[in-house]
């Protein structure tokens, strides 16, 4: 009852899913014991919280300790029997390390020793993590196999245990044992080769895993890599298959209950006949067959291992397995018979020719016709590559020889060449990944399916070089339906150059999401089944699973994508109609799984639906910028797709709890803000305003024009194409020419009215208007300011009254039905607005003082005051500018920085004067003086104003007043006996060094860093933001009465009479229109696809132009 306690107060932490894996796992290793109980359950509860524990690690290694005890044997010897020296047995080991019932009596009456009957196997004692030390503290994994050891087992083992993905693509290298020279520019293409074709596929190398000959290149290769590499990238998996009776100091890698680690010692010098492994592999099997010091036993286990892998599926579903490529440098007769077996299975051969021995041999040949590869060719070649070993070749081995390389010669189609040149460089990746699609071509009966393997091998490895220049050839013909596995491959293995490819080569994406419509599911809803794990697929599990409890909701995030229910589009739309909002339509009906309207209008449905839009958003939700770069290139909405993905980022960005992800997701969301951003040149329009006549000249293009000529070319279109051609277009594209009336040109007076109607027309006109108003009232308060208003003032009056008006009409006109309340929030919250009201309250109130008699010159100050404030609100026209308007941004953040400064410099200021102050005077009682001696003289020094009456040298005494009675001098400072000041003139001079030093150096350099970094701060985004902010302006004119103040006067006559005295409802009219004729929207999609291409183009020139670009074109030739 005791033992239970602690599982009992530990089982708050965990659910009926970690109870149930804490029995399984109990059951499967055999837990019986209190601490392996509380040690598993532990380990569950920190996995549940996210936390790091040590009995997770614990738990862990006794896990794999169980497993390798139950399916990892190892080899030993079971009888000693005296072989070449008195101590040694023959299995190669010391008498000292054989069991005492293996050594029997001198006079044991047995047989002689035999590997088979002799040998046992028993559990192995030799795994775990093994560390080379030295630099970098590389560390890998090992395991000790008996030769019976099933392939199965060992693939388990290296992908369950060890936790190794799946490879795409498995190269074995083999060759020369011994060290050899490679010519440095051949070692350079073989490791730079080696290493891309690793990292981009995922392939696994395997060798012999020793530290010599090939083995040895191979890892020089991989600590190439691992050197020039960060933590973040790709590992290279490196598998050693060694024997293990020929390791040199394998005593430390021995122990019952495993490594962790084992630290290794490479000592090359002190290794005799053994070997020791290469410290730059990451994982090594040591192959035991219970003999010590006998080269090659690894050879047939590896063999199997290989083939084991090659018949396991590339992708899950697939019919394509595992392809393995044997690579080949220098080796002797035992890498013949390798590279002879290997072809004979099928598996293709890359030989590296000047790397040596039989590779040189095999490459002189490669070309030749067999009849030709003759037994003195290859005698000749064996003699001049070989060089002293020839002398131990007999005749019967060199036919031998002979014989095999000819077959090898005979499977061309398995055997390629790598040659390379001092001058020419190749790609030891590309022969390596030509080689298998060469070979998988060959050994395809049927043309489309060799064509449909090699180019899922090209997906699986990621190599879209390999691709272009392999696969999609002239003599490759695709249709669109035959891509289509492919497409949703590219997709949901995150392989956007593939997609991008896929695109340029027929894919068409409508056919692509429309495939399998009918049925329950179609492609897109299986895009959206298929998502990685994201915010976006938790919140749909969440829709899909309904309420949870809260126990669920602890640990339900690690069951999340294994619900019983299927992800429908319904659940979609309503997840993105909740981060869109409530005001939007459902994007996907519930009736159809893919469409914008009801089933009722499924034919025009067909006609709007934008599949690049929909595949835009698949990309967007996950947060995959690449891919989702590459579908708004192909959506035909392009302006308000953007929009809404950096809406939807936005609010996934707020509702997410990952900080890291939250960033990303506001920058790809600012990403798409900066997209749906464009420009429309102005300057013909401005011509216009001022020499109208050129209108009816063609010189202005109106949308009717434009409108008129596109229905006359698609009319023209649809003559000269067949009746069947024409029918097909017109259900497409939902474009129904004779069912809609001809449109007419528009008339003189329309063409005029409409010039003057335009936004951009009104807002110059008011920015000349404005320019006139501020003449008139500079005139006026310099020139013509009479007792008595002049007409010129009584004109200005009469301009601010129409300025006032149509201030009243902003606040009041309200087309989108916000209600007053909401109006005059959005209007209040507005600074420009807040400029005109105090602007238009100062001149009110000046006017009021200024026609009576006593406050009439203060009326003049106060409307000079205000014609400060008339003059920056011009700063608001301005923000239509490119070059002003960011800068007015930059003034107004610098204007926030200054004010918070002041309250920094007012500190010193007030500390200065004051002291100077006291010190100097002696109670002076006029208290403007005190401002101007403890404020404003202090604030004067910064700018270099300094006084002098803090000096004895610079002091008169006929600039102040001796007893303060004169207001036009201050007072004179405290005196002496003979007329000179008695303040310590030590302590002001001081004091002023201290003030000047920090006021006039430290704190204006201080202010001029801050406004140094809110301009840096802010030029990345102000582009933005004015743009943004012109878009304002521009509606705001588009509501504005044509005429410009204080001609705009008799429009508001206008809507007064109408709306107030003749109480007429007003003219229920919206700005921006909800729903437009197809006409129009096809001419809009246009303009914005031609903004998007002008803006792709534009980036791809930035990006080609930047030097991280040109770096990396560098680097790769």
């Amino acid at each position: 009852m005791r033992d239970s306690k602690p599982l009992i107060r530990l089982s708050a932490c965990s659910s009926s899913y970690y109870w149930t894996e804490l029995w399984k796992k109990r059951e499967e290793h055999g837990y019986s014991s209190h601490s392996h109980l509380v040690c598993l359950l532990s380990s569950l509860c920190c996995v549940a919280r996210d936390e790091p524990c040590s009995h997770l690690l614990y738990f862990a290694r006794c896990s794999f300790s169980s497993w390798i005890k139950e399916n990892i044997r190892k080899r030993e010897c079971c009888f000693f029997e005296k072989g070449d020296r008195d101590d040694i047995c023959k299995c190669g080991y010391s008498k000292t390390d054989h069991a005492d019932q293996a050594i029997k009596p001198e006079n044991f009456p047995g047989e002689s020793w035999d590997i088979n009957r002799h040998v046992h196997e028993v559990p192995s004692d030799a795994f775990g993590d093994i560390s080379f030390g030295g630099l970098g503290q590389k560390t890998g994994k090992y395991a000790r196999v008996s030769t019976d050891t099933s392939p199965e087992v060992l693939y388990q083992l290296l992908t369950d245990q060890w936790k190794l993905s799946p490879p795409k693509l498995l190269i074995s290298v083999t060759g020369g044992a011994k060290n050899f020279y490679l010519k440095t520019h051949l070692k350079k293409a073989f490791h730079r080769g080696l290493i891309k074709v690793a990292q981009t596929t995922g392939a696994w190398i395997i060798t012999g895993g020793t530290h010599a000959g090939v083995m040895k290149h191979v890892g020089q290769a991989v600590r190439e890599y691992a050197l020039s590499s960060s933590s973040m990238d790709v590992q290279i998996v490196a598998i050693g298959v060694a024997t293990w009776g020929i390791i040199h100091n394998r005593d430390v890698l021995v122990h019952s209950e495993g490594c962790f680690p084992a630290y290794y010692s490479t000592d090359i010098k002190s290794q005799g006949q053994l070997s020791c492994l290469d410290a730059n592999h990451t994982h090594f099997l040591l192959v035991d067959d219970g003999t010590h010091g006998k080269y090659g036993v690894e050879i047939e286990l590896r063999s199997c291992l290989e083939k084991c892998i090659s018949r396991k599926k590339l992708v899950k579903d697939s019919k394509v397995t595992i392809p393995v490529v044997c690579v080949v440098l220098d080796g002797g007769p035992g890498t013949l018979n390798t590279i002879f077996n290997a072809m004979l299975n099928g598996t293709p051969c890359v030989i590296l020719e000047g790397s040596g021995r039989i590779a040189d041999v095999i490459a002189n040949v490669a070309g030749l016709p067999v009849t030709r590869v003759t037994i003195n060719l290859i005698r000749q070649l064996l003699k001049k590559f070989f060089g002293e070993e020839y002398e131990d070749f007999t005749e019967f081995k060199i036919i031998k020889w002979t014989k095999q390389i000819q077959d090898i010669i005979k499977m061309s189609h398995l055997l390629t060449v790598f040659r390379v040149t001092e001058d020419s460089h190749g790609d030891v990746d590309v022969a390596i990944l030509q080689a298998l699609l060469k070979a998988s071509k060959t050994n395809e009966s049927l043309e489309t399916e060799a064509w449909k393997r090699q180019l899922e091998l090209a997906i699986a490895w990621n190599r879209v070089d390999i691709a272009e220049t392999e696969i999609f050839t002239e003599e490759s013909q695709w249709k669109s339906s035959d891509l289509h596995w492919a497409m949703s491959s590219a997709l949901v293995g995150n392989k956007p150059q593939f997609v991008s490819l896929l695109l340029e080569n027929g894919v068409n994406l409508r056919d692509f999401l429309n495939e399998n419509e009918n049925e329950k599911e179609n492609t897109l809803c299986k895009l959206y089944n298929k998502l990685p794990s994201c915010f976006f697929l938790r919140k749909l599990v969440k829709r899909v699973q309904g309420p949870k409890s809260p126990m669920k909701q602890v640990f339900g995030r690690h069951q999340s994508q294994n619900t019983d229910k299927d992800i429908s589009m319904t659940h979609v739309s309503n997840e993105v109609r909740h981060l869109l909002g409530s005001f939007t339509q459902h994007i996907y009906s519930n009736h159809l799984n893919i469409s914008m309207e009801d089933r009722s209008t499924s034919s025009n449905t067909e006609a709007k639906r934008d599949p690049g839009r929909d595949l835009f958003l698949w990309a967007v939700v996950q947060n995959n910028k690449e891919l989702a770069e590459i579908a708004w290139e192909q959506c035909r909405d392009c302006i308000t797709s953007a929009l809404a993905a950096s809406k939807i980022l936005k609010k996934m960005a707020e509702e997410g709890n990952d900080a890291d992800k939250a960033v990303d997701m506001q920058e790809l969301a600012s990403h798409y803000e900066k997209h749906a951003i464009v420009d429309n040149p102005v300057w013909r329009v401005l011509i216009c305003m001022i020499f109208f006549p050129l209108i009816y000249t063609g010189f202005l293009t109106y949308r009717r024009d434009e409108l008129i000529q596109r229905e006359t070319e698609k009319s023209e279109e649809m003559r000269v194409e067949s009746p069947t051609e024409s029918t097909h277009r017109t259900e497409s594209h939902g474009f129904y020419p004779n069912n809609r009336k001809s449109l007419k040109p528009l008339s003189y007076w329309s063409r005029l009215v409409f010039l003057y109607s335009s936004p951009q027309v009104k807002f110059y006109w008011n920015i000349v208007s404005y320019f006139a108003f501020l003449f008139l009232f500079a005139v006026v308060i310099m020139v013509d300011f009479q007792e008595t208003p002049s007409a010129t003032e009584v004109l200005l009056y009469v301009w601010l009254f129409s300025l006032v008006c149509e201030e009243i009409r902003q606040l009041f006109h309200d087309p989108d039905g916000f209600g007053f309340r909401k109006k005059a929030e959005m209007y209040i919250n507005e600074l420009w607005n807040l400029l005109d009201v105090l602007s238009i309250i100062l001149f009110i109130i000046g006017l009021a003082f200024r026609l009576t008699t006593n406050l009439f010159y203060a009326g003049k100050v106060l409307l000079c005051i205000d014609f400060v404030v008339f003059c920056l609100r011009l700063m608001a026209i301005f923000t239509i500018s490119r070059t002003l308007g960011p800068k007015i941004i930059i003034v107004r953040k610098m204007m926030m920085d200054m004010f918070f400064f002041m309250f920094l410099l007012s500190i010193w200021v007030v500390a200065y004067g004051v002291a100077k102050q006291g010190i100097l005077i002696h109670n002076d009682n006029r208290l403007d003086w005190i401002i101007r001696g403890a404020v404003y003289e202090p604030y004067l020094i910064i700018f270099g104003n300094v006084p002098t009456n803090i000096d004895y040298a610079e002091f008169d005494i006929n600039s102040c007043s001796m007893d303060g009675t004169d207001p036009l001098k201050p007072k004179c400072p405290v005196l002496n006996e003979n007329q000179t000041p008695a303040f310590p003139e030590w302590l002001t001079i001081i004091m002023l060094c201290i003030y000047l030093l920090f006021a006039n150096i430290l704190l204006l350099n201080l202010l001029i860093a801050i406004f140094n970094f809110t301009f840096q701060e802010v030029q990345d985004n102000t582009d933005r933001i004015w743009k943004f902010q012109r878009y304002e302006l521009i509606k705001e004119y588009h509501s504005r009465p044509a005429a410009p103040p204080p001609f705009i006067i008799l429009s508001h006559l206008y809507l007064f009479i109408r709306n107030v005295v003749l109480r007429r409802p007003p003219t229920k009219c919206k700005e921006f229109k909800d729903e437009i004729p197809q006409i129009e929207e096809e001419e809009l999609l246009s303009w914005e696809s031609l903004n998007k291409d002008k803006y792709l183009q534009s980036t791809q020139q930035k990006q080609s132009q930047s030097m991280a670009r040109r770096i990396l074109d560098t680097t790769q030739k």
